[in-house]
This record gives C-alpha cells, structure tokens and sequence, in this order.
C-alpha cells in the first residue's frame, strides 16, 4: 500500500502491555502509528512496531494535560485519523486518605480529563469524514467500588459509562465508539499503582496480547462493549446483581495492602 494512502491510528499508553499490543494490531492490518506513552520504552516499542513494515511516530509525553494532548495533535497535523485507540491511564493502590493529591489527580486527569480531550479532538474530525473507529480502554473494575483502589476504579466506572453515552451521540455519524473491559491483566500496572503486595496482583493474570485482540476485533466490527475472558465475564454478570457494599468487601480482600503475602501494611510516614 502506498505510504501516502496508509491508513492512520493513534495508539496511546503504546509503551508496553495492552497499547503496544494495540498497536502491533494495527500495523499488522497495515495503518501508520503514531503512538504516545509517559515511559522511555515507547521509543523501543517504536523500533519493533517499524519492523512490521509501517510508518511510526512515537511522542513522549504526558497526556493528564491539555498541552501533552495539544502536542499529540500536532503530530496529526491534520491528517485523517482512522482509528483512536485511547488506552493511556494507570492505578493507584492504598488507602485513599493515604494518598497525596497529586496521585490522585494525576490518575484523574490521564484516565478521565486528557482521555476525553483527546477523543474530542480528535473525534470532531472523524464525524466530519463521517468515519471513522474509537476504542477506549476502559475495565471491569468500573463495575465495582474499588476500596484500596478507590480513585482508579471510579475513573474507570466514568469511562465505561461516557463511552455508551458517547456512543448514542455519535450513532448516526459513521463513526463507531467501542469500549474493552479487560479484567487483570500482566502488565506493569500493579508495580506502578503500587500493589505488588496485593492478592490481585499476585494473582493470575491474562495475556495483554489476548487482551488487545479482543478489544481490536469489537472495534473493527463496531461493537459497543466486550469483557475479555469467561472468567471476567462472570465476574460482571454476577457483579451486576450484587450489592455494592458486598462488591466492595470483596474488592477490599483483593487491592487491600499486604493481601497478597499476610504482610501487615504500613501507613507511609510524612
């Protein structure tokens, strides 16, 4: 295919696990990448995504701002976005009151704010064209109350619920919003949140790889959801007719500090 008429994705949190794995995807179908991530790896990835054939251009940048997102779409300078991939967001373990706000916030404005201004530039070109394919990232952990996991969860719960929304709105447009609900995943998200002692963490995991093509085959059929794996089905279906305070006990037993060895956490000094 001529490079000139490639296709284009847009492939964000692309350093490792779920977003690399995206992205692997989309240039093995055949569409130039420009990926982002907050992680120097993102330059390795990008190395590995070229040898694949297909033309990429990696940005390190943080996307919890207005101005990373406003770099990202200089990158694009206009050109027709095929497929968005907003994947970019991380965790935060412990205990809430343990936690300082700019933690907090930063999981808030990745997960939420820049992920919306994202797909709101770039989305507005899409309806334009009348096409075009947006996949968040969102996860089954929006389903719960995320006790020791409380902020992370609930920008979780955000996207899966503005991803149905935003798809109602742009229904008649040509373009299509797919949200994945991935369940634990073998990343380096709970080493990052924070959580290596958790029982979560040190649980079985899924393949991002697995992860990513479930996420990639809704998106290209248009579908409005899809939970990856029998098991985190499941967990939904039945997350879905429990009571919150029970989901939230459960939650507690899995993120809670020390769940995973019977170490006795620790409130951080200072």
């Amino acid at each position: 295919m001529s490079e000139a008429l490639r296709p284009l994705s847009i492939v964000t949190g692309a350093s490792s696990g779920i977003g690399y794995e995206l992205a692997k995807l989309c240039a093995g179908d055949g569409f130039d990448l420009i990926i982002a991530a907050d992680r120097p790896e993102l330059m390795e990835a990008a190395q590995a995504l070229r040898a694949l054939g297909v033309n990429v251009e990696p940005l390190l940048v943080d996307l919890s701002t207005v101005q990373g997102v406003d770099r990202l779409m200089e990158m694009v300078a206009g050109r027709p976005v095929d497929h968005l991939m907003a994947n970019a967001g991380h965790g935060l373990g412990h205990a809430f009151l343990d936690q300082t706000i700019q933690d907090w916030r930063h999981v808030i404005d990745t997960n939420v704010t820049g992920t919306l201004y994202l797909v709101q530039r770039v989305a507005a070109g899409m309806v334009e064209r009348g096409q075009g394919k947006i996949l968040f990232t969102g996860s089954i952990a929006g389903l719960m109350p995320g006790s020791f996991q409380a902020v992370y969860n609930g920008t979780k719960a955000f996207i899966d619920s503005f991803a149905w929304a935003l798809r109602n709105e742009l229904k008649d447009t040509g373009v299509s919003v797919t949200n994945l609900l991935p369940g634990a995943t073998d990343t380096a998200f709970f080493e990052r949140a924070g959580m290596e002692d958790t029982k979560v963490a040190q649980g079985k995991k899924d393949d991002p790889a697995d992860v990513a093509k479930t996420g990639y085959q809704a998106m290209v059929r248009g579908e409005g959801d899809v939970v990856h794996g029998l098991r985190n089905k499941l967990q939904a279906a039945i997350g879905a007719v429990t009571p919150e305070s029970v989901k939230a006990e459960q939650h507690r037993k899995m993120a809670e500090p020390g769940s995973g060895d019977g170490q006795i956490y620790q409130k951080p000094l200072g």
